[in-house]
C-alpha cells in the first residue's frame, strides 16, 4: 500500500508546485509598488527638462564673479528668479545685505536647500580654456565652483514643487545661499539668529569631481577667524625713529612668536595668516597695522585653546612694542558631522542616477588642465561612481597618548548648520579631479558642459531624495533619532561667535569696487547667447599644442600597456 501511494503523492506535488509558484507570482504582482519610485522617475525627467535653466543660472553666476559679502548681483538675480517661481523672499537676513531665504509651500516638513555663492580672489579665468587666461587680469573668479550649487538646488526644487502642487503633498521648501563661505563668515550667524530653528533637515550642495555623500565626522577642522589690530605712534623713520611705536613691529613679533610655537602645537592644527595692513610707506613708522589669523583644529576645545594662545601672542607683542591692540572675530566654523540616515537614503538615489556621460571634448579639457597644473594623476574625469563616505574615512592613529581619527584639514561653515539640525552635503561632478582648489584652474570647467552635466546629475539625486523626505516620514524620524542619540548625545554645539560679534560685511568691498566695472562687460546675456562659451567666442575645449602632444603620448602608453 505504501509503495502504491508514494509515487501518487510525488505526482500530485509535481502538479501543485507550478500552480503555487504561479499563484505567488500573481500575489506579488498585486503588491503595490513604492509610490515614491514613480514620483522619482517623474522628478528626474522634470530636472532634465530644466537643464537649460540650470545652465543659465550657472553661467550667470560665473560671470558675476563676486567675493564674499559682496554677492549683490547674484542675490538680486537669484531672488528675482525665485520670486517669479512663486517663492516668498526674506532679504537681508542676519544683518547681511546679500543673504536671503526663499520659501514655498506650507507646513511640515521644512527642508532647507543651501549652496555657497561667493568666489575666490585673483582667480579670474576663461571657461573651457585649459591654461591661465583670465577674463580680467587680477580679478576675482570662481576658482572654487560656487557658481553651480544654486543652479542645482533651483532646478531640483522646481521639479519637486511641481509634483507637490499637483499631488497636494504637504511641506515647505526653503532655499538659501552660503554667503561669504570663503571667509567662513555667515552660517554661524544664521544659526545664532534662529533661521534654522524650525527646519527639519538640510541638504547642502557643493561642487566636486564625483557624485557622492558622506556621514558622521568627515575629518575636517573647524576654525575661528580673527583679525588683530595694533596701534602705536607715527614718527619720521629716519629723522626721529626713537619717537615712534611701530604697530608693524608688533605684527611681526606676534607672527614670529606664533611660528616658534608651532613646533609645540598638536599635529591636527592648521594656522595661517596674512597682513592686511603693514603701514603706509617706509619713511613713516607705522602707527597702525593688522594681522588676520585662521586658527583651525579638530574640536571646539582645541580651537578655543589655539585662540587663547593667539591672544597671549598678541598681548606679548603689544608689551614688547609698547603698542595697544584690539581684535575682531571675522568668522568661524565647527568641525562637521553629517546625518547617516539621510546620507544612506541619498546614496541609494545617487546609485540610480550615476555619473554623467562625458564626451571626448569633456575628457580632453580635463586631461589638458591636469597636465597644465602638473597634477599627480592625468586621468580625466571620473567614470566610476564614488562609494558613500564613512566617518573620518582613514586609519586611526595614536600619538602622544591621544587617539587621532583624522589629522585635520580644511573647514566649511556648513558644519554649524549640521550641529543645529540633520544635514548632509551632496557633492556633484562639475569640476576636474586632481586640481589644487582655490585656484584659477578650478574655474576652467565651471561654465562648460562639464559643470552643466554635473549640475543635472546632482539635481536628480537631490530631487529624488526630497521625494523620499516629503513622502516617507520614517526618513526624517530616523534622521532626528541619529541626531539626538548619536551625534549630540555627548557633545553639544557651542557657537564660536559671541552675542556681540557681527558679520564683517565690509570685507572685499574695495576689491569689488575696483574690479566690478571691468567684470560687468562680461556679464552673461542668455537672451542673446545659448551659453557663456558662445558669448565669449571660446572654442570648446581650447588646449595648447604642448597639452595635445602630452595627451597623445599618454594614450600611446596606455595602448602599449594594454597590449602587454
Amino acid at each position: 500500500m505504501k509503495k502504491t501511494l508514494l509515487p501518487l503523492l510525488w505526482a500530485m506535488l509535481a502538479l501543485t508546485t507550478p500552480l503555487a509558484t504561479a499563484q505567488s507570482k500573481r500575489n506579488a504582482s498585486k503588491t503595490p509598488a513604492d509610490p515614491a519610485e514613480k514620483l522619482k522617475q517623474e522628478v528626474a525627467l522634470s530636472v532634465e527638462q530644466n537643464a537649460k535653466l540650470g545652465q543659465e543660472i550657472n553661467d550667470m553666476l560665473f560671470s558675476f564673479s563676486e567675493l564674499g559679502f559682496q554677492e549683490e548681483e547674484s542675490a538680486k538675480y537669484l531672488t528675482t528668479l525665485l520670486e517669479k517661481e512663486g517663492f516668498t523672499i526674506q532679504r537681508g537676513i542676519a544683518s547681511m545685505p546679500t543673504a536671503w531665504i526663499a520659501t514655498w509651500g506650507s507646513g511640515k516638513p521644512v527642508i532647507a536647500l543651501g549652496s555657497d555663492v561667493d568666489c575666490i580672489p585673483k582667480a579670474s579665468q576663461k571657461p573651457g580654456v585649459a591654461y591661465h587666461d583670465p577674463l580680467v587680469e587680477g580679478a576675482p573668479g570662481h576658482g572654487e565652483g560656487h557658481n553651480s550649487g544654486q543652479a542645482l538646488n533651483i532646478i531640483s526644487a522646481l521639479a519637486v514643487k511641481k509634483i507637490m502642487e499637483r499631488d497636494k503633498i504637504p511641506g515647505t521648501l526653503m532655499l538659501w545661499p552660503g554667503v561669504a563661505e570663503e571667509l567662513v563668515g555667515a552660517k554661524a550667524y544664521f544659526v545664532r539668529d534662529g533661521y534654522f530653528k524650525d527646519v527639519d533637515a538640510c541638504i547642502f550642495t557643493h561642487v566636486s569631481n564625483n557624485l557622492s555623500v558622506s556621514y558622521g565626522d568627515a575629518g575636517n577642522n573647524g576654525l575661528i577667524s580673527v583679525k588683530f589690530m595694533f596701534e602705536g605712534q607715527a614718527a619720521h623713520a629716519a629723522g626721529a625713529p626713537w619717537r615712534g611705536k611701530s604697530a608693524l613691529d608688533a605684527v611681526e613679533l606676534m607672527n614670529v612668536g606664533w611660528n616658534f610655537r608651532r613646533e609645540h602645537l598638536e599635529l591636527t592644527q592648521r594656522s595661517h595668516y596674512v597682513i592686511p595692513d603693514g603701514g603706509d610707506q617706509p619713511n613713516v613708522v607705522p602707527s597702525k597695522a593688522s594681522v588676520w589669523y585662521y586658527f583651525r583644529d579638530r574640536s571646539y576645545p582645541k580651537i578655543k585653546k589655539l585662540y587663547d594662545v593667539g591672544m597671549k601672542m598678541a598681548e606679548g607683542a603689544s608689551l614688547m612694542t609698547d603698542t595697544k591692540f584690539t581684535y575682531e572675530v571675522l568668522g568661524s566654523a565647527w568641525p562637521g558631522h553629517f546625518n547617516q540616515p539621510i546620507a544612506e537614503t541619498m546614496y541609494q538615489n545617487i546609485k540610480k542616477v550615476g555619473l554623467p556621460t562625458w564626451d571626448e571634448n569633456d575628457q580632453l579639457l580635463a586631461k589638458a588642465a591636469q597636465i597644465e597644473i602638473e597634477a599627480s594623476k592625468i586621468e580625466g574625469l571620473a567614470t566610476k561612481l564614488d562609494t558613500i563616505g564613512l566617518p573620518a574615512d582613514m586609519p586611526v592613529a595614536s600619538m602622544g597618548g591621544q587617539i587621532m581619527r583624522s589629522m585635520g584639514g580644511g573647514s566649511d561653515d556648513i558644519a554649524d548648520i549640521s550641529w543645529a539640525l540633520p544635514t548632509v552635503v551632496l557633492r556633484y561632478p562639475s569640476n576636474i579631479p586632481n586640481l589644487p582648489g582655490h585656484h584659477w584652474s578650478n574655474a576652467i570647467s565651471m561654465a562648460t558642459p562639464i559643470a552643466h552635466k554635473g549640475i543635472v546629475a546632482g539635481a536628480k539625486a537631490e530631487a529624488m531624495t526630497l521625494i523620499d523626505m516629503f513622502t516617507k516620514p520614517e526618513v526624517l524620524k530616523k534622521a532626528w533619532a541619529y541626531y539626538r542619540d548619536e551625534q549630540t548625545k555627548d557633545l553639544q554645539y557651542t557657537p564660536l561667535v559671541g552675542p556681540k560679534d557681527f558679520p564683517a560685511t565690509y570685507l572685499n568691498k574695495e576689491i569689488m569696487a575696483e574690479f566690478k566695472p571691468s567684470l560687468e562687460k562680461f556679464y552673461y546675456q542668455p537672451a542673446k547667447y545659448k551659453t557663456y562659451l558662445e558669448q565669449l567666442g571660446i572654442t570648446y575645449p581650447t588646449i595648447n599644442d604642448t597639452q595635445r602632444a602630452k595627451i597623445k603620448e599618454l594614450e600611446a602608453k596606455e595602448l602599449e600597456a594594454k597590449g602587454k
